[in-house]
């Protein structure tokens, strides 16, 4: 079982600043790894799994030094969330139900973190 807690926080404008850039990278890494999985299967015809995704994180951290402010697990927690939205398309579209394919995200539609235990 797991347990789940929300917090509500109050930060001052310096932490709403930093919270709103990771938030802001978050994104763009959700954007990019979407846009990844659609250009890999317009051309092989296979998808990308959310696991070469992580595996490409390292190499994304050394040619953009920003996403090292954003903790590693964060990270995966947004490939994990775009992993998640590919298998239940995929389960909607077995299912006959109207699929919804993963759409790009947008400032306002992009607005929270995962952080887990060890991200602090």
């Amino acid at each position: 079982m797991q347990r789940t807690f929300k917090y509500r926080l109050y930060p001052n404008r310096k932490q709403r600043e930093t919270l709103a850039a990771q938030v802001d990278l978050c994104r763009e890494l959700y954007n990019a790894a979407l846009q990844e999985r659609i250009a890999s299967y317009k051309t092989t015809r296979k998808g990308v799994t959310w696991l070469e995704q992580q595996a490409q994180l390292p190499a994304i951290k050394e040619v953009r030094p920003e996403f090292k402010s954003v903790h590693a697990h964060t990270l995966q927690a947004v490939l994990i969330r775009l992993n998640r939205a590919f298998q239940n398309f995929f389960r909607r579209v077995k299912n006959n139900e109207t699929p919804g394919f993963p759409r790009f995200k947008g400032r306002n539609r992009f607005s929270s973190l995962v952080f887990t235990p060890t991200a602090f």
